[in-house]
């Protein structure tokens, strides 16, 4: 299912875990033999990722909590979790 529909309901998966990693100085994802640095709202957005929300309503919630029209998000938020599925880190 594409990112671009909104009708996606990401999940980290349970191999993957959130962190905030005191030698890189920020947040990262561990993956089963790799790391993803975390930069900017990363975080918050796959604190949001638990199969609950649709990539729609990420979106909407991220815009509300940074004060930001939906427009403005939603091509980085997209761009963002369609790369980090491609790279396994999301269901």
């Amino acid at each position: 299912m594409s990112a671009r529909t909104g009708t996606w309901q990401p999940r980290v998966p349970p191999t993957a875990v959130l962190r905030n990693d005191t030698v890189r100085g920020g947040d990262v994802l561990l993956l089963p033999e790799r790391v993803v640095v975390l930069r900017g709202s990363a975080r918050a957005v796959l604190e949001m990722c638990d199969g609950t929300l649709t990539v729609e309503e990420i979106i909407t919630r991220l815009g509300r909590d940074h004060d930001q029209p939906d427009d403005t998000v939603r091509d980085d938020v997209i761009a963002f979790l369609t790369r980090l599925r491609a790279a396994g880190g999301l269901q």
